[in-house]
């Protein structure tokens, strides 16, 4: 990660609130603020000025409590939810000059088509239950624009073997399956586009140990092996440890810490993440 390489993702000041805001929440220093949470308005300030960057073949860790404002910022970064103010830029869509965030619906189509993929904490939301597993993997494909149906089995069949299920079920509808199974279709539907980039949300939580295992194992070979930039959210620091190259900590909304996840977990500088490794030791 050095400084001559370009970013394959730049986000800046990055906003989602929940609510209006008010004279009381604007202030720096309002003493109506429980948190991120406003009690005069009501609003709620799920991200507050988030700013990174992910460089190539990168693993970027976020961590942080449940309400930190990880989740918000993947959906934000997926255009599953609209920025309240920010810029994003990829720098293989329009040479990295163009904020995503104001593009339109339909580039914003194509970018999530053709430039990232995304993996859900919940399968329902990153698959349709009753298609066939290489089904959802042919809807990717064809929202990218692909019509050839030779070509889409080659690749689902390709990708579904790399996430290790076995051949006779690839017909089968992913409701059939077991969560950490579902957890590898939804993996190798998003990487179906070649994408720079992938958004992991949450992915082992729910499994059992084991299985949370092999899912991890299986992200790690296939970014070594394809090479891919990934943002991983998880409140999970061993997931972090395992994966992660560099970790942001969030907290009520805001980055309080960031640099080499080696570097946090053996010295962390702010009182919540010293707390967060302690927890984990």
């Amino acid at each position: 990660m050095n400084g001559l390489e370009e970013p394959v993702l730049s986000v800046r000041n990055l906003n989602k609130q929940f609510g209006p805001g008010c004279p009381y929440c604007q202030q720096t220093q309002s003493t109506k603020m429980i948190k991120n949470y406003c009690q005069v308005c009501g609003t709620v300030y799920a991200c507050k000025d988030v700013s990174f960057e992910v460089y190539p073949g990168e693993v970027l860790g976020i961590v942080g409590e449940s309400g930190s404002g990880k989740s918000t910022l993947m959906q934000c970064l997926y255009f599953d939810q609209d920025v309240t103010r920010g810029e994003a830029y990829i720098s293989t869509y329009q040479n990295g000059e163009r904020n995503l965030f104001q593009e339109s619906a339909q580039a914003k189509r194509y970018i999530r088509n053709h430039m990232m993929g995304k993996v859900y904490q919940n399968p329902m939301l990153g698959l349709r239950m009753n298609f066939s597993s290489i089904g959802n993997i042919a809807e990717k494909l064809i929202a990218a624009g692909n019509r050839q149906v030779g070509m889409m089995e080659e690749r689902g069949t390709e990708l579904l073997n790399k996430v290790n299920i076995p051949v006779h079920r690839r017909k089968e509808a992913p409701k059939n399956f077991s969560g950490g199974m579902q957890q590898r279709v939804q993996i190798a539907k998003a990487l179906s586009n070649h994408p720079p980039l992938l958004l992991l949300d949450e992915v082992t939580t729910g499994l059992d140990l084991s299985v949370q295992a092999s899912v991890l194992d299986l992200i790690k070979s296939l970014q070594r092996e394809l090479g891919i930039s990934i943002v991983l959210v998880s409140h999970d620091l061993g997931v972090i440890r395992m994966l992660a190259d560099r970790t942001l900590v969030m907290l009520e909304g805001k980055v309080i810490e960031q640099g080499l996840t080696d570097q946090i977990l053996e010295d962390p500088q702010a009182k919540y993440t010293q707390q967060l490794v302690h927890s984990l030791l």
